[in-house]
């Protein structure tokens, strides 16, 4: 249960409260390296448990929660503090929210569920740049970050599309 990976992805939800008292203090791009460290340990963590045979179905499970608590963590701080906009927020939450309750109700119902793969790797980078645009006020953060909630939806249709060929002999019968 507690091997290395575990503890690394344990460590990322360490970093949500750090990284909400650093934002809080008005340390924004520290707060943003916090984000980056935590991003690093997600990267770290999943190479280890695969290259040592160490996937746990509780690592499984930690994982994409942890993940998804430091993004909701990190929109939300940006929301308050009124560097993006509700709408762009209601939209990240709305894609994420969907493809969580999807992957879930079909888990349950003995569904093959699509692992990870390279595009929504690609959207969670994309995720960090924007976040980075946004951090250093950069110009066009926000259109970077609207084209990257574009993007976001796009890999859920490829997602869905996966999941239909996984399961097409079952969504056939």
């Amino acid at each position: 249960m507690w091997n290395v990976p575990n503890v690394l992805t344990f460590c990322r939800f360490l970093l949500i409260p750090v990284y909400l008292l650093v934002f809080q203090a008005g340390h924004m791009k520290i707060a943003f390296c916090i984000l980056v460290a935590a991003g690093l340990t997600d990267v770290l963590d999943g190479y280890i448990a695969r290259k040592r045979q160490l996937v746990t179905q509780l690592g499984s499970m930690l994982d994409p929660l942890a993940d998804k608590s430091m993004m909701i963590a990190v929109i939300l701080s940006l929301v308050f503090s009124q560097m993006i906009s509700w709408w762009a927020a209601a939209a990240i939450f709305l894609r994420d929210i969907g493809m969580i309750v999807g992957s879930a109700f079909f888990h349950f119902r003995g569904k093959i569920t699509v692992p990870a793969n390279f595009m929504g790797k690609l959207t969670t980078v994309l995720y960090y740049i924007a976040i980075l645009l946004i951090v250093f006020q950069m110009p066009y953060a926000f259109i970077y970050l609207w084209f990257v909630i574009i993007i976001s939806f796009l890999t859920s249709v490829i997602y869905i599309a996966q999941f239909k060929l996984l399961n097409k002999r079952d969504l056939d019968a």
